[in-house]
C-alpha cells in the first residue's frame, strides 16, 4: 500500500455507521467499496440513495481492492466478517459490544481483553486498529470541522501496529478530526461503552488524558 496516496476504503457493514462513514469518506476524496448483509436486498439502491458515491461489491472484491477495511458491522456479527483474508492488512474495528442489542455474549462478558483485542485474535497478522467507534453516527457528519477549528473533536486510535495508526490517523484527520494515538490496543478500554471516553465530545488534549500512553497525531 502506498500511504502517500488516498487508500482506497473498504467498509464491511451498510447500516447507518457505515453509510455515516462512507458519505465523509466520498466527501473528503476517497475511494469507497461497501458491502452488506447478504440477507439485505437491493443494497446497491440502498447505497446510490444513501451514500452516492460509494460502490457496492461482493466481501471478496472488496478485500482485493481496499487498502483499509473498515468493520463496522453490529458486534453480534463480527464473526461473519471473513478475518481470516486480513492478514497484513489495516482493518479498523469500529464496532461496541452493546448488550442490548447484541445480547449478553458470556465469552465476552468473561474475557478480560478489550473487544479489540478479541476482534484482533481473529486474525493475528491483520494490522487491526480501533476507531471510529466512539461518537455517535449522526455525530460523524455533524461535527466534522476544518483543520485548526478551536472546536475540532478528538477521536482516538489504537493498534499494535504504529504506522497503521499513522494512516487512520490522516483518514480521520481528512474526515474533520483531531486525531489522538492511544497507543496500544489495550488502551482501547477507555473507548468502550460505559468507559470515559466513550460519547463525549473531547478536544485532542482532553482525550489525551484519558489515553495512556497518548500522542496527538494531527498535522
Amino acid at each position: 500500500m502506498d500511504v502517500t496516496d488516498r487508500p482506497v476504503i473498504g467498509i464491511f457493514g451498510a447500516g447507518k455507521v457505515g453509510t455515516a462513514l462512507a458519505r465523509l469518506l466520498v466527501a473528503s476524496g476517497y475511494d469507497v467499496l461497501m458491502t452488506g448483509s447478504p440477507r439485505q436486498t437491493a443494497l446497491d439502491l440502498l447505497v446510490s440513495v444513501v451514500a452516492p458515491g460509494a460502490r457496492v461489491v461482493p466481501p471478496a472484491d472488496l478485500v482485493a481492492h481496499a487498502d483499509v477495511i473498515i468493520v463496522a458491522v453490529p458486534f453480534g456479527k463480527a464473526g461473519t466478517v471473513p478475518w481470516e483474508d486480513f492478514g497484513g492488512r489495516i482493518v479498523v474495528d469500529a464496532m461496541n459490544y452493546w448488550p442490548p442489542v447484541d445480547g449478553h455474549i458470556t465469552a465476552i462478558d468473561e474475557d478480560d481483553r478489550t473487544t479489540s483485542e478479541i476482534n484482533a485474535a481473529r486474525n493475528p497478522r491483520a494490522r487491526v486498529v480501533k476507531s471510529l467507534n466512539h461518537l455517535g453516527y449522526h455525530e460523524m457528519e455533524d461535527d466534522s470541522m476544518d483543520a485548526g477549528s478551536p472546536l475540532r473533536r478528538a477521536l482516538a486510535v489504537v493498534g499494535e501496529d504504529a504506522d497503521a495508526r499513522a494512516v487512520i490517523a490522516r483518514i480521520i484527520d481528512d474526515l474533520g478530526f483531531d486525531a489522538v494515538d492511544g497507543g496500544g490496543l489495550a488502551n482501547g478500554r477507555a473507548l468502550e461503552p460505559g468507559h470515559p471516553a466513550f460519547g463525549r465530545e473531547l478536544s485532542a488534549s482532553e482525550l489525551t488524558a484519558l489515553l495512556s500512553p497518548a500522542a496527538h497525531l494531527a498535522a
